[in-house]
Formats: structure tokens, C-alpha cells, sequence
């Protein structure tokens, strides 16, 4: 029996590996608010990165592929654990006792399928065009595609930044609980640095969410402005 299905085939193997599934979605998390932090150096460092993205195209995919089957498998081994979990209980209490319990941890199943519906929103949003095709199909002057300007008309619209907004609380939520829980699945339970994995943890769920929401904040507010003489 190999060592990954030695570990599927146990609970706190199944754990162990939702978690590092977990680490690697939040470590792509951190890179993808570096590259949209280049909002606030310009049209242009914006849409070089974007260039330099989409003409490494073989790149791009694979890396979307693996990141598309890390996210797979965190959703199923979620989603076997709740079962399993509700299958060991089969009697609800009659009276459930929430004193331990965070919001965070009693809801990660809801915020991360939530999260993951606006995550095919976005997708339709900001990568395919589907939603606001108006803001998604600007153009440079050599007829490229202009990133800059498109996340700018994308976030003016209220109901798009507010909904947005709304799935960076859930996110912080999910985040602030799974990386604090990925050190528990590896065995580092004790009382002494729980506290301290808890602080972490929300310490670092409330960095990405701060960045990823300064964003369309800032765009409200005018702070970001499209450029002038632009679309």
C-alpha cells in the first residue's frame, strides 16, 4: 500500500492532507494578491503582468490545472470529513453547546461553498468576460486587452464590489479557522501554542482579506482612477 493511500485511508490522514491542500490554496492566495496589489502602481505594471502571464501560455495552464486539482480534492476530503464526522454522531444533542466552538469552525463547510460560488462568479467575471462584458472587452491602443482599466469598470459597479466584499468576510472566516486547524491535523495540539497557531492564523486570514478588499474600496472611493484620457 502506498504512503497516500495509507494516508486516505485514514481520518487523521484525510485531515493531515486537507490541510496541506489548505496551506497550498492560501500560498496561491498570497501570490495572486501580489499581482493584483500592482493595481495601485499603475495601468502599466498591471497590464505588464498580465502580458507576461498570458504569453507564457503552456505556463499559465499547468499551473491552473494544478491548482484546479488542489482545490478538487480539498473540497472532496472536506466533504467526506463532515460526513464521517456526522456519521460517528448519528443523535444530535439536544441541546448543542457552543462555548468551544467558533463561528468560524462551526460554518466551514457553508463559507467554503460559498467561497467556492463566488470563485466561478469571479472566474465569469474577471477571467472569462461573461459578467460586465462591456468592462471586460477594453482595449489598449495595440488592441491588447487592458487589465487595468477592466478591474477598475468592474469594482465601479456597487453590486459587484459589494458582493465581492461580502465573500472576503466569508473567506476570512474559512481561512482564519483552516490555517489554524493545519497545524492541529499535524499534531500540534497543545495548549500552549494553540493560542498562538490561533493568532496566526487570523493574523494572516485578515492580511490577504485586508489586501484583497482594499481593492475595490479604494476604487469606490475614487483613489484608483481609470487612466486619463483611457476608457
Amino acid at each position: 500500500m502506498s504512503g497516500l493511500t495509507r494516508c486516505l485511508g485514514s481520518s487523521v490522514g484525510r485531515k493531515g492532507l486537507m490541510g496541506i491542500t489548505g496551506v497550498l490554496l492560501s500560498l496561491f492566495l498570497v501570490a495572486h494578491l501580489i499581482g493584483n496589489l500592482l493595481v495601485y502602481a499603475g495601468q502599466d505594471a498591471v497590464n505588464h503582468y498580465a502580458h507576461a502571464l498570458k504569453s507564457n501560455a503552456g505556463l499559465l495552464w499547468f499551473m491552473r490545472g494544478g491548482l484546479f486539482f488542489v482545490f478538487v480534492v480539498h473540497i472532496m476530503l472536506a466533504l467526506k470529513l463532515t460526513v464521517e464526522n456526522r456519521a460517528a454522531r448519528p443523535v444530535p444533542y439536544a441541546q448543542k453547546q457552543y462555548e468551544a466552538a467558533s463561528l468560524a469552525s462551526r460554518t466551514m463547510v457553508l463559507t467554503g461553498l460559498l467561497v467556492l460560488t463566488y470563485l466561478i462568479f469571479h472566474l465569469l467575471h474577471f477571467t472569462i468576460g461573461v459578467i460586465a462584458p462591456e468592462a471586460w472587452a477594453t482595449k489598449l491602443p495595440d488592441g491588447g486587452q487592458d487589465v487595468y482599466s477592466m478591474v477598475i469598470l468592474g469594482f465601479q459597479n456597487p453590486i459587484l464590489s459589494i458582493v465581492y466584499l461580502i465573500s472576503m468576510v466569508l473567506l476570512y472566516l474559512h481561512l482564519s479557522h483552516g490555517l489554524k486547524s493545519f497545524w492541529q491535523s499535524l499534531g500540534w495540539n497543545h495548549p500552549v501554542y494553540r493560542p498562538i497557531f490561533e493568532k496566526v492564523g487570523a493574523g494572516l486570514a485578515g492580511l490577504l482579506v485586508i489586501g484583497f478588499s482594499s481593492i475595490p474600496v479604494t476604487i469606490l472611493l475614487g483613489v484608483i482612477q481609470l487612466p486619463k484620457g483611457g476608457n
